[in-house]
């Protein structure tokens, strides 16, 4: 929850229910978005979720949920019982009933006095039960689960419910319309038995349809009324328009007496799209896999040490500050540092990485990482919805429900395409009934009915968005968390890779190599200087120097004065001795003459070091010469971009020597050196204006304004630290193999996007005028639309077999 201008802002994520193509989700996402409050909604159809960032002092979630139920569909709601200790009257109850559903992401609450019992209907992306519990307790009551919904199993018992009542409706209608198949057969092969004339009697098969019409088919009708009731069309309307068509002129020929009856054409074509919608339920169950899986990752219970005693409890009842014991084999609870003990680590979930970290006292562990040899004590620091793994989780969700700019089409294209199908189906039944075959009204509305249901705006929905789903699932398998549709959209696209040098293509930790005392001064002397002058300096080369004088027994006191000079060292004040330690520049910008040392630094920079000069009250007393050491796999992964056709740049703050030893070490020759972190983002803006779509990858600390630039900013993640917000796409394994393989999954979803993108048109492009020319029988056109929606989304799912 942010609070912007008296604005109470908040996101959720709402599972809707009862969609039938991407019409209905167009049709919420306007509905929504007209509520005052709502700042942005968005809906999608393949992943049955809308996101909705809204002002919580304009529209409550509620409000929201009802505005989805007005539409003709239901928002899934989780639900929990809380048992209530601590009340002594009614007006407790009303207390904490108002309190329960003042918090936000609470649909409703209501509270039992006498049963002691409250009934909570909410919203898992925004609240917890451990939130809703510790609410309570601040109103002065307790609060206890009695049962709980799990977001993973109430969303997967709300499918598993859709899937059963699809099968009853398709045993129904499949059982009632064989009958009706094998008569139509019987007659087309013109043979008669005592069993096909039954089977053709018009009354028998207006029992027999009927039943399938209405019964079975009665969603349709429902789906058809909501939509036309809120002024649209959907999937719902084609159907139930060319299934009545058939159903009621049968009817009235039964009537009248006149043979030419089409029973068995409404139940075999409504038996047939029933078959495609559960089949495309079990499909689309598949594509949320990954979330599933990540959110199964959690431990249930911690062993947590409270008043001496070792106490297994809920994971949702771990407190931070809490320590906790995890034993061989066990998942450790939370995210937190080690305390006591070591060990080594499976982070495989987290990086994609499957060899085992090390571990020791004051190192991080993450929540739902495998504990795999020793016992260790750690110190709980990040809890509930702040640990690594549920980050992990809001990011791929909220990613799923992103849509990529290519859908923005097919949007278009569906909030038209219903209308449009009606009215070419009219304009065929007028050109069949009055010019092709004059007075012939069964044959026109045959061939009405084929166009009307071989044109299905469900493939064409699902084609973007089922695709986006598996493709940023498969990216969180692999250590790739991708914050949204548009950067995946966008990764696939790009020309140039702007990288930043430390921590990017080197491991970040520099080391020193050589210490060379000038002048009067000797090792030791220097190396006490510089430890004094640089230990309250953050920077990683700063940082090196007083890891190494540390090493070397040094112990020294604070400077009397500290002055950090961003990207060319520091001043400081030594028992009256004003020294600086820093760059080139530095000296330079401080009349210090360095002419003497250069051959000696030269020397050393050809050698890939970074050297920081010493003065003291302007007298050269030092070099001090640094290397950080290239990430094993940095040399091998620029290789494979330049092959991808990928322009590759390196930038640093380094001096030009340096920066293109290191630049040569991986085989990078585009250099952009001595760049200090304000003017990084310059840097980048320049290249975008040569027309080139450029990526920016760094640490995410410093290198933010150039991330935040660039058209897609890659974070190299170090594992608990997932929400880099200035960052596009995060890669936890921590090294460029992950930029790597995110570019090449981005391509991989993006062609698996055009594919059914195509499939999807071509079918309704060439099926639509081959149904109007009557080449094309109801029953066939609705066999392929039945399929039409199940083929996008398996071919959506080929995309689990990527491999990063």
């Amino acid at each position: 929850m942010t609070n912007t201008a008296g604005k109470e802002e908040h996101a959720a994520i709402l599972k809707i229910g009862g969609m039938s193509c991407a019409a209905c989700a167009n049709r919420i996402e306007k509905g929504l978005n007209k509520l005052p409050g709502v700042e942005k909604a968005v809906v999608n159809f393949a992943a049955e979720k809308a996101t909705v960032t809204y002002d919580a002092g304009q529209v409550k979630l509620q409000d929201i949920a009802s505005k989805v139920e007005e539409l003709g569909y239901k928002v899934i709601k989780d639900k929990v019982e809380l048992k209530l200790t601590g009340m002594s009257c009614a007006v407790c109850a009303n207390r904490i009933e108002k309190g329960l559903n003042k918090l936000a992401g609470v649909y409703q609450a209501a509270v039992n006095f006498a049963a002691e019992k409250a009934v909570v209907e909410y919203n898992p992306g925004e609240i917890t039960v451990e939130e809703m519990k510790q609410a309570v307790s601040r109103l002065g009551y307790e609060a206890h689960n009695l049962a709980v919904a799990g977001e993973v199993d109430r969303e997967k018992e709300e499918r598993e419910a859709e899937i059963g009542k699809q099968r009853f409706r398709l045993i129904l209608a499949a059982f009632l319309s064989f009958p009706l198949l094998w008569a139509m057969g019987m007659h087309f092969f013109g043979k008669i038995s005592a069993i096909s004339e039954l089977l053709q009697n018009p009354y028998l098969q207006l029992v027999l349809a009927t039943p399938v019409q209405f019964v079975a088919g009665g969603q349709f009708y429902r789906g058809a009324y909501s939509a036309l009731r809120n002024g649209s069309a959907n999937m719902d309307v084609l159907v139930a328009l060319g299934t009545s068509a058939a159903y009621f002129y049968s009817l009235v020929n039964v009537m009248r007496g006149v043979p030419q009856l089409y029973f068995e054409t409404s139940a075999i074509l409504i038996t047939l799209i029933i078959l495609g919608k559960l089949l495309e339920a079990k499909a689309k169950g598949r594509t949320s896999e990954a979330i599933k899986a990540l959110m199964g990752l959690q431990a249930k219970t911690a062993r947590v040490v409270r008043n001496g005693q070792e106490t297994d409890i809920p994971v949702e009842a771990v407190a931070a500050g809490d320590i906790i014991i995890v034993r061989p084999g066990e998942k450790v609870p939370v995210d937190g540092f080690i305390t006591e003990g070591n060990s080594t680590v499976d982070e495989s979930m987290l990086t994609g990485e499957s060899i085992p970290v090390d571990k020791k006292t004051g190192d991080g562990v993450v929540g739902a990482t495998i504990n795999k040899l020793g016992t260790f004590k750690f110190k709980a620091t990040k809890v509930g919805k702040d640990t690594a793994l549920a980050q992990i989780v809001r990011i791929v969700e909220e990613a799923q429900g992103s849509k990529a700019p290519i859908q923005r089409f097919a949007d278009v294209v569906s909030g038209y395409f219903v209308p449009a199908i009606v009215g070419i189906a009219v304009l065929t039944f007028a050109g069949w009934y009055f010019i092709f075959d004059p007075g012939n009204f069964s044959r026109a509305l045959v061939n009405f009915t084929a166009v009307l249901v071989i044109a299905c705006p469900c493939a064409l929905g699902l084609a973007t968005p089922t695709s986006i789903m598996v493709g940023t699932g498969k990216g969180a398998e692999s250590g790739i968390l991708i914050k949204g549709a548009e950067h995946l959209e966008n990764a696939h696209r790009l020309t140039t890779i702007v990288l930043d040098k430390t921590g990017t293509i080197t491991k970040g930790e520099p080391a020193v190599t050589d210490v060379i005392p000038l002048a009067q001064f000797s090792s030791n002397e220097v190396l006490a200087m510089a430890v004094r002058a640089e230990k309250n300096s953050e920077h990683p080369l700063a940082q090196a120097i007083v890891k190494y004088g540390r090493s070397q027994g040094v112990k020294a006191a604070d400077p009397e004065t500290f002055q950090a000079i961003p990207g060319q060292g520091v001043e400081v004040t030594l028992d009256n001795k004003r020294l600086l330690i820093g760059t080139r520049k530095l000296m330079s910008d401080n009349s210090i003459d360095i002419t003497a040392v250069l051959p000696q630094i030269e020397r050393l920079e050809e050698q890939g070091k970074t050297v920081m000069l010493l003065a003291v009250d302007k007298e050269m007393a030092a070099l001090l010469a640094v290397a950080d050491v290239v990430k094993e796999h940095s040399a091998m992964a620029v290789a494979e971009l330049q092959q991808m056709g990928i322009e590759v740049w390196m930038i640093t703050g380094d001096n030009e020597r340096t920066a293109r030893t290191i630049a040569g070490q991986v085989g990078i020759t585009n250099v952009m050196a001595e760049v200090l972190p304000e003017y990084k983002a310059a840097k980048v803006e320049m290249l975008k204006r040569e027309a080139k779509v450029v990526a920016m990858v760094g640490d995410g600390i410093n290198d933010a304004p150039a991330l935040a630039t660039a058209d897609v900013g890659f974070a190299i993640g170090t594992g608990t630290d997932v929400a880099i917000e200035a960052a596009d796409i995060t890669l936890m394994r921590g090294d460029l193999r992950g930029l790597v393989a995110a570019i090449k999954l981005s391509k991989a979803t993006m062609r698996n996007i055009k594919q059914n993108l195509f499939w999807a048109l071509i079918y309704n492009s060439l099926g639509v005028p081959v149904a109007a020319a009557g080449y094309l029988s109801p029953v066939i056109a609705g066999t392929a639309m039945a399929f039409s929606s199940v083929s996008v989304v398996s071919n959506a799912l080929r995309l689990k077999r990527f491999q990063a």
